[in-house]
């Protein structure tokens, strides 16, 4: 969930509620070699010609002279669903925090696609590209119902008068059954969100994400709490997910991670330290030493 979303969110509660009271009728683009200004791009394309849809190169970041980002790089291909494991420190979260634009690297590229330069976009500008992240607690608004939570993450006219008298049309209408169906909540879609369970929250949260046609989803910790039985419908949302959207996915449960993950990238002290199928990384003995300490 991106602030400018929550902050929507707000918005829209409390325009609903002046309307019960008072019921009268009452992407753009930075090019590698470009100055401050942005070459226009048709809106909702992303330049992957290049076989990658994210791309860092030699990120490096520092907190109070520790250095919590090392000179990384990462790249991801269109439709791959990335995991991401590392020790506590190992710099995941920080990573996640520079490709959203909550946190400015001290040096080195970020793009996405060929041609975007995050660097030159503040958070909700990057969320407007095709950016979407999860946080690890799920963020969803728990007075509405699953329906509404959905209605609200659409990309709509947010505007006062728009609000007030919005209503799907037949597109969005089918957008957001489809989405229903995808993370399991069609059979509770006029349940208030504050009544899901964990797992459930983790679900919808995700669907909030859909709705805004993501390229790109950055997952932190998505099964955390959750259930055996969530875990695993988690696992087919994710395997569902892949191809139709770019994942990277940081996750400390190995088993969940060999259910959907081809390729997994290890940080440690904020830089790479192996990749490859988990099992290649599980016998790597810098990973051996980094999680047991030997």
């Amino acid at each position: 969930m991106t602030p400018d979303l929550l902050e929507q969110g707000a918005r829209r509660v409390e325009q609903r509620m002046a309307a019960l009271v008072d019921d009268k009728s009452n992407t753009e683009s930075g090019g590698r070699n470009a100055s401050n200004s942005r070459i226009a791009m048709p809106e909702g394309e992303v330049d992957t010609t290049h076989g990658r849809i994210l791309y860092l190169e030699d990120v490096s970041v520092s907190f109070d002279g520790f250095k919590a980002i090392n000179k990384l790089s990462l790249d991801i291909a269109p439709g791959e669903l990335r995991c991401i494991i590392g020790p506590n420190g190992a710099g995941k979260t920080t990573m996640m925090d520079i490709i959203t634009g909550k946190t400015r690297p001290d040096e080195g590229t970020v793009f996405f696609g060929s041609t975007i330069d995050l660097l030159r976009y503040k958070e909700a500008e990057i969320a407007q590209l095709g950016i979407g992240r999860k946080f690890q607690k799920p963020t969803v608004f728990e007075q509405l119902t699953v329906f509404e939570n959905l209605e609200l993450a659409l990309k709509t006219n947010k505007g006062v008068k728009a609000s007030m008298f919005f209503k799907l049309d037949s597109q969005q209408s089918d957008r957001l059954a489809e989405i229903l169906v995808t993370i399991h909540l069609a059979e509770s879609v006029g349940r208030l969100a504050g009544n899901l369970s964990h797992g459930q929250k983790q679900w919808l949260e995700i669907g909030m994400l859909l709705m805004q046609d993501p390229k790109l989803l950055l997952l932190d910790e998505p099964v955390a709490g959750m259930t055996d039985e969530e875990t695993a419908r988690t696992a087919e949302l994710f395997l569902t997910l892949k191809g139709k959207h770019s994942l990277l996915v940081v996750e400390h449960d190995m088993s969940f991670i060999r259910t959907i993950s081809d390729i997994v990238t290890v940080l440690c002290d904020g830089s790479v330290l192996a990749q490859g199928t988990l099992d290649q990384v599980q016998a790597d003995e810098r990973v051996i030493e980094v999680y047991l300490g030997r």
